[in-house]
């Protein structure tokens, strides 16, 4: 069985050194996905663990008449937008609307989709902010609807919030995942779960890597739901939501198993809990970081919860999409070089 898997491994190796292609995915009413993941999706591009797509995602502003009322100048709404809320017509549950899916050729359930977030560029000089009745962290507190138009400065890479007050930009996708269990069905695009999806975390920008548990053959990965930047809790139920295009490279792992999304930046580790409970996505949070520490840092579990304890930063991640999301960040630099794996040594 051991020969077996390493074969395979060599195998998805040799073909990735040799074979890695590029590809670019635009959004199109026949590339999106509205509101949903699901095992039973249709892929609209298949590839090879080792390539790289550049796809291009749509903003949740909403429709291109709520954005020109809102006062955005209709020059600057994409037609890929128009195109899409003219000819897509298979909604829900959910509203975001997702590039994809990508399926990934070598992916089976069980194995683990890393995602290399290489590159995210915005695609427009704007963003929205909105919140509406009954939704939010605060509903009762703006029982109504607000949407404010936010210009982005790329040169300077600010959003100009308001007079004397610049936010600096961090691009991020809101949504990124792959297909949950074939169980699930189709899976509302708003909670985040074991697939990630719409995990709204802003550390996740270009440079970071995600590891997603494949549920599904090919994986189904799907993105959108692009965001300029976000304060941890989103509060009013929106980021600075924008259309960005992002750079990705996928690999698929048969070696690595995980029941929850990781990720990793150039500078700490990130386990991640969802559930409609907040002390819930938190025990899931911690304890995956605990396991994460025994399994790939050879920790006793007394000694992963103590340095989570004192060195792990337990942060809200999103407190607005049905299930809330924790994430726990462990810094790299508390490891010196010679607790690392050989793995991890040459990602540093």
């Amino acid at each position: 069985m051991l020969a077996k898997a390493l074969t395979v491994l060599l195998i998805l190796s040799s073909y990735s050194l040799a074979h890695a292609a590029d590809y670019t995915l635009k959004a199109t009413p026949s590339t999106v996905v509205w509101g949903y993941y699901s095992a039973s999706a249709k892929p609209v591009l298949t590839i090879h663990s080792g390539d790289t797509v550049r796809v291009q995602t749509v903003s949740s502003c909403g429709s291109p008449e709520r954005m020109e009322k809102a006062g955005v100048p209709p020059s600057e709404i994409p037609q890929y937008n128009r195109d899409i809320y003219n000819q897509v017509k298979d909604k829900g549950p959910g509203g975001h609307i997702l590039t994809g899916p990508i399926a990934i050729a070598e992916a089976e359930p069980g194995d683990v989709l890393e995602v290399q977030i290489q590159k995210i560029d915005i695609d427009v000089p704007f963003a929205c902010n909105v919140f509406g009745v009954g939704r939010g962290f605060l509903p009762n507190d703006f029982p109504y609807g607000r949407f404010k138009v936010i210009p982005l400065d790329r040169e300077h890479m600010l959003a100009r919030f308001a007079p004397g007050i610049d936010i600096p930009l961090h691009p991020f996708f809101g949504s990124m995942g792959d297909a949950p269990p074939p169980s699930a069905g189709r899976y509302n695009s708003a909670p985040p779960w074991m697939h990630a999806g719409n995990m709204d975390n802003k550390e996740l920008v270009a440079g970071t890597t995600l590891y997603i548990p494949v549920h599904a053959k090919g994986a189904l990965f799907e993105a959108g739901d692009g965001h300029a930047g976000q304060g941890n809790g989103e509060v009013d139920i929106t980021a600075m939501e924008t259309f960005l295009s992002g750079t990705f490279k996928f690999i698929v792992h048969k070696d690595m198993h995980l029941l929850w999304p990781r990720a990793e930046t150039p500078t700490e580790y990130i386990s991640m809990g969802f559930s409609p409970d907040l002390k819930t996505a938190t025990e899931l949070a911690v304890r995956d970081m605990i396991n994460f520490l025994v399994d790939e840092k050879h920790l006793s579990r007394d000694d992963a919860y103590m340095l989570t304890s004192v060195a792990v930063d337990v942060d809200i991640t999103q407190l607005v999409d049905g299930n809330v999301g924790v994430h726990a960040i462990c810094p790299k630099d508390i490891f010196s070089k010679a607790t690392l794996l050989p793995t991890q040594k040459s990602h540093q």
